[in-house]
């Protein structure tokens, strides 16, 4: 393409909620600022109507913090205080770290976790991206995010795979709540981009993960949809690429434009137009969904938009591409933002209505939505943040060139050592590597089966397992193109570690295994199952917290009542 709106659109994941989060619950308790990291213990919630900012709205917030114990820059150590924070990731908030890491800033990052989307925004539930400069062949969107994520590393970036919960820009300096800690900066950078709208239908929640989603690239492939009829509501360039997609496992698919044309790139208009598989539907809604006994979609309610005509499509998936709202509920009220929700940004650039809070990406883009252009604006943003930091004295710069002269060497030495590595040098590092528990056993053939091994791969060492194994089992159902996976998997790797040899893992390919996905009731990618003595004990769909597979596990061992493991 043209990669399409949501190739390019995504200007962060939503590093925020706006919703009670798993927190949410816990609470409001206050502690200084670098010392245990502090978690909430009360409800707490956010309005969803966006409107300009109110100076009413500002004091009572202020009263609220102030009441919670927060404090501000009065009499506070400076060194207690972050010089930028970016809520947020995706191409904008990946490439204001690099700016601001390049400047010496440090900044500290919440790249976000479950509100709003995946870490790395919607970038990485896109396939192909094809119009980001540098890549003439085209790169995924996951591998572009896990670059970009890199190189905010190496010069400097401090991740916090985090929501945050709420923010508080009516003292100074600015104070920052997550999910596992409180922070306060003198700058913030905005980018937590937008997600995917639901098209609201009757019997949405009834089918959704059953024959509705939102995402193609995630549940796609799950075996539910293999060689049936599909649809696609919308016509810009998200729906498209969707549909495009989906003619890799759907036998055809129905594109469902409610207007009397597609918005879509003419390219992905050509492409779409071109396909013998994908049916265009011009001035056509989407009613509701109608499904079977046993609780899964079979088939969409239509109507004519022009004649008022109704009828039935039998199709056994629905995915979304109609567009995006912008993740600025958490904030609302204490920055300026349209009646759509969108930050209201000055001159273009990206200073907002509060003075050291900047946006950057798809928070106020709400004309132009790509990768590239989000990266742009994030470039822009940290910038911006770094002059104001001077402006105002509050420049702290952190030397990083030795952090990212320290990168580059070490992946120097990997590359000369892996140029070395021969012979018997190579078998025996090989040997060693099998040989240890804590790594993944992927399965080739049968042979090289070690039931001591931690992590497995593949429906062999699935079988092997649930048979054999006295273990808890763990078996995670991912995509290949799945970009949550790509996220998914690192988490459940420090999780496992936490557990030694109390638990087996295993991955299972849903396109390399579909069979054994199907038997499982595999709708979407990624789904955690845990077994117990050969009993499903939990499933658990999309990417969680931590802490939730760490619950799960505990109670399937035990521990929860105090039971000897």
């Amino acid at each position: 393409m043209a990669a399409m709106a949501s190739t390019s659109a995504c200007s962060g994941s939503a590093a925020w909620t706006s919703r009670p989060s798993h927190a949410a619950a816990r609470g409001v308790s206050s502690r200084p600022v670098g010392g245990p990291p502090l978690r909430s213990r009360g409800t707490i919630t956010s309005t969803s109507t966006i409107r300009p900012i109110s100076p009413t709205v500002v004091s009572a917030a202020a009263a609220n913090v102030s009441a919670a114990g927060a404090t501000s820059s009065s009499g506070d150590d400076e060194g207690d205080v972050e010089s930028l924070v970016i809520i947020g990731s995706g191409p904008a908030g990946y490439t204001a770290a690099i700016y601001a890491g390049r400047a010496n800033l440090r900044p500290m990052m919440f790249e976000g976790f479950q509100a709003g989307g995946v870490p790395g925004g919607q970038l990485m539930t896109t396939t192909e991206v094809e119009n980001f400069p540098g890549f003439p062949e085209g790169v995924t969107g996951p591998d572009l995010m896990d670059r970009m994520r890199k190189q905010s590393e190496r010069w400097g970036a401090v991740m916090h795979t985090e929501d945050v919960e709420t923010v508080d820009f009516s003292v100074r300096p600015f104070v920052i709540r997550s999910t596992d800690r409180t922070v306060r900066a003198h700058a913030v950078i905005l980018a937590t981009g937008a997600v995917a709208k639901r098209l609201g239908i009757p019997s949405e929640e009834a089918y959704w993960s059953r024959g509705i989603s939102a995402c193609a690239i995630c549940d796609g492939p799950s075996p539910i949809f293999k060689g049936a009829e599909l649809a696609v509501v919308g016509g810009g360039d998200t729906a498209t690429e969707e549909a495009l997609y989906l003619t890799k496992y759907g036998r055809h698919v129905h594109l469902l434009v409610r207007g009397e044309h597609m918005r879509a790139s003419k390219e992905m208009q050509s492409r779409v137009l071109s396909n013998h598989q994908i049916t265009v539907h011009y001035n056509t809604d989407c009613m509701d969904a109608v499904g079977n006994s046993k609780g899964f979609m079979t088939g969409l309610r239509l109507r004519n938009r022009v004649s008022g005509e109704e009828r039935e499509l039998a199709v056994k998936g629905l995915f979304y591409g109609i567009g995006h709202t912008p993740n600025s509920a958490f904030f609302a009220g204490q920055v300026e933002t349209d009646a759509e929700g969108y930050v209201v940004t000055k001159d273009g650039g990206a200073h907002t209505s509060v003075e050291g809070v900047f946006s950057a990406g798809d928070l106020h883009d709400k004309e132009w939505r790509q990768a590239i252009t989000a990266a742009g604006s994030g470039c822009a943003a940290a910038l911006s943040a770094e002059r104001y930091l001077g402006s105002k004295g509050l420049l702290q710069e952190l030397d990083n060139s030795k952090k990212a002269a320290a990168a580059d060497s070490k992946m120097a030495a990997m590359g000369e050592a892996g140029a070395a590595m021969e012979g018997a040098a190579a078998v025996s590092a090989a040997a060693s590597a099998a040989a240890a528990s804590t790594k993944a056993a992927y399965d080739a053939d049968p042979g090289s089966f070690d039931l001591g091994a931690v992590r497995h791969r593949g429906q062999f060492a699935l079988r092997k397992l649930y048979h054999e194994s006295a273990r808890v089992l763990m078996v995670m159902y991912s995509g290949p193109s799945c970009g949550p996976c790509k996220r998914l998997k690192p988490m459940l790797d420090k999780v496992l570690d936490e557990y030694g040899q109390d638990v087996h893992f295993v991955e299972i390919d849903i396109e390399a295994d579909p069979e054994i996905a199907e038997a499982a009731g595999v709708m979407g990618t990624p789904c955690v199952q845990v077994f117990k003595n050969k009993e499903r004990v939990q499933v658990l769909n999309g990417v969680k917290m931590k802490k939730e597979y760490r619950e799960v596990l505990d109670k399937a061992l035990g521990k929860e009542a105090g039971v000897a493991v």
